[in-house]
């Protein structure tokens, strides 16, 4: 899954609301911005939240991960990008921040995705119907 064809761009200017009293993006932000990647990643393929409940299922974060290199500042613009590394069992979803006026990675990370079912149950691997629509069934 790893491929170009399944990556994903996404461009965002730091806000001044996102900045502490340095100017310097709070850490936490940074999640917020691989969420932004994220949706668009999901939406390209047609798994946005309501598709995701109208094929009768439920997505939940069971872990993310966020390695800090260089931190973004107040206007700055950055690039996340966003590509599935995974599918099988959970959708693992890899993260990159470039900082684009620097052309400097900013951070890199991780989010995984379980799959549930519509009574809330877990599911061990990818239904078929998300699987179809990533174009991996």
């Amino acid at each position: 899954m790893n491929t170009p064809e399944h990556r994903i761009s996404f461009e965002h200017e730091v806000p001044f609301h996102d900045v502490d009293a340095m100017h310097v993006v709070w850490h936490g932000h940074y999640l917020k911005y691989f969420e932004l990647a994220r949706t668009a990643l999901f939406r390209a393929r047609q798994l946005d939240a309501t598709d995701i409940v109208r094929l009768g299922y439920r997505l939940v974060v069971i872990e993310s991960k966020c390695r800090h290199s260089h931190p973004l500042q107040y206007g700055e613009r950055m690039r996340i990008d966003a590509w599935f590394k995974d599918v099988t069992n959970r959708l693992h979803v890899a993260y990159e921040i470039t900082n684009l006026n620097q052309q400097r990675r900013c951070a890199r990370g991780h989010t995984m995705l379980a799959t549930l079912d519509a009574n809330g149950g877990l599911l061990l691997t990818t239904p078929q119907a998300i699987l179809e629509r990533l174009g991996v069934g």
